[in-house]
């Protein structure tokens, strides 16, 4: 594989900036969708976004920006996805180039509603991209951080070893140490739950329970993480490396959290519309539980998973978080 593939974000949200700032460490063409035409007037003037990680400044000169899916994927060979899983069949949907000749890596931490599938089973099922040409990007890694230039890690897993290779050395920086990873299926679940398990985390938050209980409930959650992963891929992993327990420990216990955000706000009363519209960014864990919970009944609840149940039964059905959690604390040790 050679240095002259082209990589494509798609994406203009806080990670997919975060991405294209960390890329232009190391690349001199980077192309660049967005919706937003406004964002991208603003960027070619002030060389920043205005909406998402505003204090990082861009050399323009290197960036395609484009609000047309079709054109940048057209014109890039690496495409990284970091479209909110909600809304990215949605975005798909008006793509009429082919994505069968492209390497896909999805830096989305969600399931696509409209498949119940993690997004690199998404791609392989619905639109024929071999395992081989899918990846993943995983941290712990918030964007807020990499804004900063604060020492974050990345995981980047695919199962061709070369092509992880390639995106981790183009990711890598001073503040940015990767490392690889051929657990494709493994890494983006993690990515998945451990959203759902920041807004357990949040709702306990909400409610008044202290650092103890955050202990108890991140320690069940690593567990039941590994369990629900294994019942979906079993293979040989090490639920305590970085891209899985450090994963969920950032997202879990970080002001930087927008599903942490998110529970917390539950758990002090507010709705889920309200929520939502207050913090006016989406917290992908809630599409994620109601995804998680169907993959669980699907698998004949082959797991226990009593803090996914117990975030489903407050987000789903609607029943009181105060009650929900107390009966939660009689099944963690």
């Amino acid at each position: 594989m050679g240095d002259k593939l082209r990589f494509g974000i798609l994406g203009g949200g806080s990670w997919g900036t975060a991405l294209v700032k960390m890329l232009s460490e190391n690349l001199e063409d980077i192309a660049w969708y967005m919706r937003s035409e406004s964002a991208i007037a603003h960027l070619h003037h002030e060389g920043n976004n205005p909406n998402y990680l505003s204090s990082v400044q861009f050399d323009v000169s290197k960036l395609e920006l484009s609000n047309d899916i079709n054109h940048i994927v057209a014109s890039s060979d690496i495409l990284i996805f970091a479209i909110p899983s909600a809304f990215l069949e949605s975005e798909l949907g008006g793509l009429t180039v082919p994505l069968a000749n492209k390497i896909i890596f999805s830096a989305i931490k969600g399931i696509v509603p409209e498949s119940g599938l993690i997004v690199g089973e998404h791609f392989h099922e619905h639109y024929k991209i071999p395992f081989k040409n899918i990846g993943v990007i995983t941290g712990p890694c918030h964007a807020e951080e990499v804004a900063l230039e604060r020492l974050s890690y990345l995981t980047i897993a695919c199962a061709d070893e070369s092509k992880a290779e390639l995106v981790a050395n183009e990711l890598k920086s001073h503040y940015i140490r990767t490392k690889i990873s051929d657990d494709i299926i493994g890494t983006e679940y993690a990515a998945m739950l451990k959203n759902i398990y920041a807004i357990a985390a949040g709702i306990a938050h909400g409610l008044g329970y202290g650092d103890n209980f955050q202990s108890v409930l991140m320690s069940n959650a690593i567990r039941e993480m590994k369990r629900f992963i294994d019942s979906v891929y079993k293979m040989k992993r090490n639920i305590n490396n970085s891209a899985y327990l450090g994963d969920l420990l950032v997202t879990g216990y970080s002001t930087f959290s927008r599903n942490r955000m998110f529970g917390n706000m539950i758990g002090k009363g507010y709705t889920v519309k309200s929520a939502m519209m207050e913090m006016n960014m989406v917290a992908e864990g809630y599409y994620a539980t109601k995804s998680a919970h169907l993959l669980h009944e699907k698998n004949e609840k082959k797991s226990k998973t009593p803090i996914i149940n117990a975030v489903y039964q407050v987000l789903y059905q609607e029943k009181n978080p105060k009650k929900v959690f107390r009966k939660l604390t009689e099944r963690l040790d």
